[in-house]
């Protein structure tokens, strides 16, 4: 069996928590939550657990039937991102072509990367330790 990614299980977590406590707030059971978003019990008590994500449709009902936002439940109800979205943004002045670039290097494997990495040095310009030698060679 696989394991989910870190990202979308903390999510579910989180979901799943923040569901239970509308859940108690309503003051519902599990099968009577169940039953008002459209879901078997057993399902809803595996997203309550943080087993899974549900699909938007559902996401829909269950805000609906629990009189809960959709930005709580997420994980965004502060000015900072949520804890489960940790997804680096890019650079402001990093250009396309830049991000463009590191999606292809973070897929290559460890010897390919070597490999152009070695390819990109040899394309850089000399250090400028070695300009006073070249000024030196055009003198004589």
């Amino acid at each position: 069996m696989t394991q989910l990614p870190k990202t979308p299980a903390a999510l579910a977590r989180h979901l799943g928590r923040v569901a239970r406590e509308a859940r108690h707030k309503a003051a519902l059971t599990q099968a009577e939550a169940a039953e008002r978003i459209g879901l078997a019990t057993d399902v809803y008590g595996r997203l309550e657990r943080g087993k899974m994500l549900p699909s938007l449709p559902t996401l829909l009902r269950l805000c609906r039937a629990l009189a809960l936002d959709a930005n709580p439940l997420l994980g965004f109800s502060s000015s900072r991102p949520p804890a489960w979205l940790t997804l680096d943004a890019p650079a402001v002045d990093e250009p396309p072509a830049m991000r463009r670039l590191l999606r292809t290097l973070r897929q290559l494997k460890p010897r390919q990367l070597a490999a152009l990495s070695r390819a990109a040095s040899a394309m850089l310009p000399a250090p400028a330790a070695s300009a006073p030698r070249e000024a030196r060679q055009r003198a004589h």
